[in-house]
């Protein structure tokens, strides 16, 4: 059995360029390793209404941090076979965000902390009823809301057609869930977290010993 190692962080954190040489590197040192990203935008129905929501084109639906708490949630229960099937089948299975992304914003959305009961509802509804898998390690991504800012604005003006979500746009709402992410992590929780500073160039092969060690 494989183990499940995902990586967090806001937008602009990093999380895809970390997760791509982590694939590499884990590669490098013999780990049959498979990658997914959440939200499965192209996969996933839940997801695709996800997308719709977040540009405004489902009426008031984003205002509920509950509702779309739920569709992510589907999201990843819809996957869980497919990832019980690659943990099966790997050494390692690299998920960029999971369970704790929508537990962090929802909860910096309702202005709670890593403590309050956003996070522990998420929890209860992912893991307990949904049976989605559970990660063996957080890789968190801790930037500050300036740094993430730009790399967003930065891929909006590089990436054709890649427009910045009402998420994106929001920096208090940024701001807010690193202080939640840096909560669950100072926590544990669920299962072990590892804080890197990514406004600096992680070593992904000194990470990757380091999950394999």
């Amino acid at each position: 059995m494989g183990r499940m190692i995902v990586v967090e962080g806001v937008d602009g954190a990093g999380k895809r360029t970390l997760a791509d040489r982590l694939v590499t590197a884990l590669a490098d040192r013999g780990a049959r390793t498979h990658a997914v990203a959440f939200p499965r935008y192209d996969d996933d129905v839940h997801a695709e209404l996800v997308r719709d929501a977040l540009y405004g084109r489902l009426g008031d639906l984003t205002d509920s941090v509950h509702g779309m708490a739920v569709l992510y949630a589907l999201d990843r229960r819809a996957a869980a076979d497919g990832l019980r099937a690659a943990l099966a089948e790997h050494d390692v299975v690299l998920v960029d965000r999971y369970v704790a992304s929508g537990a962090a914003y929802g909860a910096a959305r309702l202005h709670q902390d890593a403590a309050g009961e956003f996070v522990e509802w998420v929890r209860a509804l992912e893991f307990d009823r949904f049976g989605v898998p559970v990660p063996d390690h957080h890789l968190l991504l801790a930037v500050s809301r300036e740094v993430a800012a730009g790399r967003a604005a930065h891929r909006e003006r590089t990436e054709p057609g890649r427009e910045r979500d009402v998420y994106e746009t929001d920096d208090g709402l940024q701001e807010r869930t690193g202080a939640v992410y840096a909560g669950l992590a100072a926590a544990g929780w669920v299962a072990p977290w590892v804080v890197l500073d990514g406004a600096a160039d992680v070593d992904a092969a000194a990470l990757a010993d380091r999950l394999l060690g």
